[in-house]
């Protein structure tokens, strides 16, 4: 009997020291584990559209409405004055201006080009010339810049109340 267990072990010693064909060989794919930097509350980085998706969500909607989402962008533009607002762009032709519930957190200033996912509440708006000049000024934009803003926009905006920003 021992020898019966003998030669089955090393049978199996020397079936699993063989070299097998490659196209056995199942080779791991690396899934790449961002980390984020959270502000407002917590959330978790999975289950967030992709920024075209909610760019066709925006197309759909009229000015007043609203949709609770979760959306994945990059960030084109931050509020130098104090990382009040940021503009995300959503595709080659659309953004989205992300304002911070209640003032409740900030974004750092140096974030443009990165990463984010905001978590909240996405709206059509109407943005009057005012406020617009108040956000040019915000952008540090030129004099000329600003005094060229004369007609109200119609602009997808968002109400975050978290965001991760990719480190």
């Amino acid at each position: 009997m021992k020898s019966v267990t003998v030669m089955i072990m090393c049978f199996l010693m020397l079936n699993s020291c063989k070299n097998k064909s490659q196209e056995d060989v199942e080779t791991p794919t690396k899934t790449e584990k961002i980390e984020y930097a959270s502000f407002g509350k917590e959330i978790i980085a999975n289950d967030a559209i992709t920024a075209s998706s909610m760019a066709a969500h925006y197309k759909t909607m009229n000015t007043g409405d609203s949709i609770n989402s979760k959306i994945i962008a990059e960030v084109k533009e931050v509020c130098q004055a104090k990382g009040c607002w940021m503009r995300l762009n959503l595709d080659d032709e659309n953004e989205v201006m992300v304002k911070f519930k209640d003032y409740g957190f900030f974004v750092p200033k140096d974030i443009s080009g990165k990463q984010v996912i905001i978590n909240g509440k996405a709206f059509v708006k109407e943005i009057s010339v005012n406020e617009q000049r108040h956000y040019a000024e915000d952008a540090g934009k030129s004099p000329e810049e600003i005094a060229s803003i004369i007609t109200p926009k119609r602009t997808y905006s968002f109400e975050a109340n978290s965001v991760l920003v990719a480190q």
